[in-house]
């Protein structure tokens, strides 16, 4: 299976207001050099929202170059205009990507019927697989397990990262799709009891900082360790909990600048950590060995 294992929701590094080509390439030789499966560019860790065209555009392609083959990338190309999403879809297949993760449209909250359209409009469109993500406490819209079974028929609507928190729906979710559909973990929280449920990878957060401990969280679990999955499971929770202290991707920014890999850059509305936080933050990445060592 392509889509399994740790892959990493990359984050989108800034100077002086532009994209920084030249760290989001070393982002992902760290990312590659530590182990990981997969790069997710330009989904919400990666500022999409706050991307012009053709800044997103450019992230997608300069993720497929500079990964060259190396190991897949899922471009997020999910809007909240069916139109919209179709034409980042599109690019993000010329570009070369191995497969799209499409957000559920935010803010004009469709319903289930909505949601289905919308979905199925776009994988007609294209030939890429495309990876659905269900995510309600940043979009207002939930897309109940039902929906996801009658889309996991959609010939290239190949998985779903889950990220309600909810392991009920998960569990549902599982029940009642096709065989082989894929089930991503998008809470770091919650990866290992995903996977134990029969989940198969996590499109992470936390990976942006210690990819190599993800990575051996989930190949132990896929090899039967479950003793080192789950020392590693709570040897991340601090990590995972420090990654939330603000509004996501504000912490992995701080904490990636903090490991002298990128500016400490975010785009309006997003603003800089406070500091309180920030001491926090440093202390715990500190006591982790990610950095002060």
């Amino acid at each position: 299976m392509m889509f399994k294992g740790s892959m990493t929701a990359i984050v989108t590094p800034f100077k002086n207001g532009r994209l920084d080509e030249k760290a989001f390439k070393g982002l992902i030789e760290f990312q590659i050099k530590n182990g990981t499966d997969g790069i997710v560019p330009c989904g919400t860790t990666g500022e999409s929202a706050t991307l012009s065209y053709e800044e997103h555009e450019r992230v997608v392609e300069l993720a497929v170059e500079h990964v060259n083959g190396r190991i897949p990338v899922i471009a997020g190309t999910g809007s909240n205009s069916t139109a919209e999403t179709i034409m980042l879809t599109k690019h993000a297949e010329r570009a070369g990507a191995d497969a799209a993760l499409l957000i559920t449209p935010y803010y004009n909250k469709p319903t289930q019927e909505g949601l289905y359209q919308h979905y199925k409009a776009a994988a007609k469109e294209v030939k890429i697989p495309i990876i659905l993500y269900n995510v309600p406490g940043r979009t207002g819209v939930n897309m109940l397990p039902e929906t996801v079974a009658r889309l996991s028929e959609v010939k290239n609507i190949i998985g779903i990262k889950e990220a309600t928190g909810n392991l009920q729906q998960v569990s549902d979710t599982i029940e009642l799709c096709r065989k082989g559909f894929i089930i991503l973990s998008g809470d770091d929280f919650i990866t290992l009891p995903i996977l134990g449920i029969g989940g198969h990878g996590v499109i992470s957060v936390t990976s942006n900082i210690t990819p190599k401990d993800i990575k051996q969280m989930c190949d132990a679990f896929f090899d039967g360790n479950l003793e080192k999955a789950r020392k590693l499971h709570y040897k991340l929770q601090p990590l995972h909990r420090a990654m939330f202290m603000e509004t996501n991707p504000i912490p992995v920014k701080t904490a990636l600048a903090m490991m002298g890999k990128i500016e400490e850059e975010l785009r309006l509305p997003l603003v800089r950590m406070g500091e309180v936080n920030k001491k926090k933050l440093w202390k715990t990445l500190n006591d982790y060995g990610v950095i002060g060592c």
